[in-house]
């Protein structure tokens, strides 16, 4: 149940609230935001003339110069959240998935810079963001089901950095198998606390993240045992105890 899930969640955020509120803003600002894009209109105006002519001139002597530093500063973005950004979210879910053993220890913040974990890493998340831009080029509704199946990726390289990228989307497909509308519900249950932290000046926001980034472990908690339970997977391949919990399927009857 969503309710069980929160439940499990404000109890871990009671032991080290502060520890995942700056895990999850720095997970906020690599994890990638949205951006939007806006367009201007033109208007018939004879005494426009002059503005005209120095827009033509504008954009003819410095059309390349601005081009050139647009991209530039997207290729800058782009390498940031490849080398960096990437290691730095695997970092934050590591945090996030050993709070289920009660753990705060901000050390897992550099779990992705280990030089056994860095390119595998880096090589899962790339094809994941592949996969689903190839999706969403295909069609918006396939790409946001997508987004649903490779979801819990990031979870599952916390586990295990080296259990390979297809490796990884495979078992993410099978643990979301059946379950993607219900996460959804489950992230539309936040909704609410989001709106009143943007009604806060916006700052509110940030209070909501640890409790939303808490919550979600707890969610892939019970998708990995479930997954354990129907050998999709096994305590050796998440580099888990043997005698990690196996979740049944009527555990919870609804996400």
């Amino acid at each position: 149940m969503r309710h069980d899930l929160k439940n499990s969640a404000k109890e871990v955020l009671k032991k080290g609230y502060w520890s995942c509120f700056l895990v999850s803003l720095i997970l906020f600002f690599v994890s990638g935001g949205s951006g939007g894009n806006g367009g201007g209109g033109s208007h018939q105006n004879n005494g426009a003339t002059s503005f005209d002519n120095w827009a033509d001139f504008f954009l003819g002597e410095y059309f390349f110069w601005i081009a050139g530093l647009v991209l530039v500063i997207i290729l800058l973005a782009l390498a940031f959240k490849i080398f960096l950004g990437y290691t730095i979210e695997l970092g934050c879910r590591k945090f996030y998935v050993k709070t289920l053993e009660h753990e705060f220890q901000l050390s897992h913040l550099g779990f992705g810079f280990n030089r056994d974990h860095y390119f595998p890493v880096i090589l899962s998340f790339l094809l994941r963001d592949l996969f689903l831009f190839l999706w969403f080029l295909l069609l918006i509704i396939p790409g946001i089901i997508k987004l649903y199946a490779y979801s819990m990726v990031p979870y599952i390289l916390a586990d295990n950095p080296q259990i390979g990228a297809k490796r990884a989307i495979e078992l993410s497909n099978e643990m979301t198998q059946g379950e993607k509308f219900n996460i959804f519900v489950l992230q539309l249950s936040f909704l609410g606390w989001f709106i009143l932290g943007v009604l806060a000046l916006f700052v509110g926001v940030f209070f909501v993240f640890p409790y939303y980034d808490a919550t979600m472990v707890q969610l892939y908690k019970v998708l990995r045992g479930k997954a354990l339970a129907h050998n999709l997977t096994s305590a050796e391949e998440l580099n888990l105890p043997s005698e990690e919990e196996k979740i049944d399927d009527n555990y919870y009857d609804e996400i």
